[in-house]
């Protein structure tokens, strides 16, 4: 549960600013669609190594990003 601490002074529009801050920060939306569907842990594995591949191929200039 977000909790969002605001002056009494302080505008609606500041405050809504600062949740969707705190709401994307803390991933919320990638956690529901996860829980959505079971990946099997080899395939989360697989996906892990994929992207850690794929981000030390960029870092070495071998693809451009």
């Amino acid at each position: 549960m977000l909790i969002i601490d605001s002056k009494d002074c302080e505008n609606i529009d500041k405050a809504l600013k600062k949740y969707k801050k705190k709401f994307e920060k803390a991933k919320i939306l990638v956690q529901l669609r996860a829980r959505q569907s079971y990946t099997k842990p080899s395939v989360s594995r697989r996906n892990e190594v994929l992207k850690a591949v794929y981000k030390q191929k960029i870092a070495s200039g071998q693809i451009e990003g």
